[in-house]
């Protein structure tokens, strides 16, 4: 069991059930995350270079007690494995990690809305949205 050095929790990875073969495919192939929507992440295998796009999956995921898990993957060994988790979501435990878990749990589809009078409501905050500050419409503060 692997555990994180600072907080003694066990690692997401630990809690998901595969085999050798499917860890050596996940270390040595290449990973595209995207969060698509909320508990839902593309997954992608990069190494296929460009055919990737056939070789991208979708993988919910799920709070639990253990943290948050790669739950379902739409992947023909998802789907058809009972016994063993696919190389998605082991790829997505193990290499998109925490960050890209949470992101997922976090994921908001509301688009900042924009007023009429042409500003934004990030105008009543300190911090502007991304897209004022990337359009130069604000600054970030000091």
């Amino acid at each position: 069991m692997q555990t994180n050095a600072g907080d003694g929790q066990k690692s997401i990875v630990a809690e998901l059930n595969f085999g050798a073969k499917t860890a050596k495919r996940v270390a040595w192939e290449s990973w595209e995350f995207t969060v698509v929507s909320p508990y839902e992440v593309e997954v992608t295998n990069a190494s296929y270079g460009y055919l990737k796009d056939d070789h991208s999956y979708r993988v919910m995921v799920a709070e639990t007690d253990a943290g948050v898990l790669p739950v379902e993957c739409e992947c023909p060994a998802d789907q058809y494995s009972e016994d063993y988790d696919c190389k998605h979501k082991v790829a997505l435990a193990a290499i998109g990690g925490p960050t890209v878990l949470q992101a997922a749990v976090d994921f908001d589809p509301t688009p900042t809305p924009v007023r009429a009078d042409g500003g934004c409501e990030c105008d009543a905050h300190d911090f502007p949205c991304f897209e004022c500050y990337r359009s130069g419409r604000r600054e970030l503060p000091e």
